[in-house]
């Protein structure tokens, strides 16, 4: 039975929110004005770290419901449409790690403050309005594709900086707005072999609506165009962290970017026959290293 909700939290997504909040974290600890660290400076950090992962698997069960059928077509073997767990047993998983979810953000609260809480609150609406009838907007194309990047891309990345500096102010919302851009077209990854599952639970995401190979070329500018914006935001002094390790990340992530679109446009059929594309797997890997290299353009 712990395994089955282990499998129902789907262990290998939590690990990019919790990186991506903290990260952002790190990044406003060295923003000017550069905090003077402390051990304590890090205790709401790691408090919405772990927020961030019981808010995901929450996310994750809350979709898995409402995605069953789709799921006995795509992935029969999850806890839902494998039987080992019930709608019910899914229901109380996920009202639990919504709950502890909003009481942790409401714990992360720098002198004071409970922005956090206001923004993952904001989040937790996306997540229900991406999965639960009347709405749903995962059934409606690149609306999908909004209600993913805003709460796991620019929403993320600012709770983290609300744990360390208030968050009114450009710098923090134009980092998140670089993750929210790529999430954007990158979420797409994940679509392309779940069509036919997809297809008859009236979703109509970018590879249904557009084709395969049209849809791959939809998406490609986010793998690019949003990294280049750490280069602009640097030469316009927005980004306050070290400029020539700024200006190398934003290479390095454009340059990634191009690599994985050459994948995916090379033999875009591939994306519909194979259970998880290799661009699907690069796209955490390039989250993982946007995340870690702004820590490290802001700390060093």
């Amino acid at each position: 039975m712990l395994r089955a909700y282990v499998e129902l939290a789907r262990p290998f997504t939590l690990i990019a929110p919790a990186l991506g909040f903290f990260s952002g974290a790190l990044t406003a600890i060295g923003a000017h004005p550069r905090e003077v660290f402390s051990p304590g400076l890090l205790v709401p950090p790691i408090l919405g770290a772990i927020m961030a992962m019981v808010f995901n698997a929450g996310s994750n069960a809350l979709n898995q419901i409402y995605d069953l059928e789709i799921d006995r077509v795509n992935k029969g073997r999850r806890p839902l449409p494998s039987g080992r767990l019930s709608i019910a047993q899914a229901w109380s998983f996920t009202a639990i790690m919504y709950a502890l979810t909003l009481v942790l953000a409401w714990l992360v609260a720098p002198g004071g403050r409970h922005e956090c809480f206001w923004i993952v609150l904001v989040a937790v609406v996306c997540t229900y309005v991406y999965s639960v009838p009347p709405l749903r907007t995962k059934q409606y194309g690149i609306w999908a594709n909004i209600t993913i990047a805003v709460p796991r891309g620019v929403l993320l990345k600012v709770a983290g900086w609300s744990a360390v500096k208030t968050v009114f102010g450009v710098e923090p919302w134009f980092i998140g707005s670089i993750f929210g851009l790529f999430l954007l077209g990158a979420s797409t990854t994940k679509d392309f072999a779940d069509m036919e599952g997809d297809r008859r639970g009236g979703c109509r995401t970018l590879p249904i609506l557009y084709g395969v190979k049209r849809a791959a070329w939809m998406i490609s500018p986010s793998f690019v165009l949003p990294f280049l914006l750490i280069n602009v935001g640097t030469a316009a002094g927005i980004l306050t962290g070290h400029a020539m390790l700024l200006h190398a990340l934003g290479a390095i992530m454009t340059a990634y970017g191009l690599y994985v679109c050459y994948l995916m446009l090379k033999r875009p059929e591939d994306l519909a026959v194979e259970e998880n594309h290799v661009s699907w797997a690069h796209m955490y890997r390039m989250m993982f290293v946007a995340q870690i290299g702004f820590a490290a353009a802001y700390l060093l």
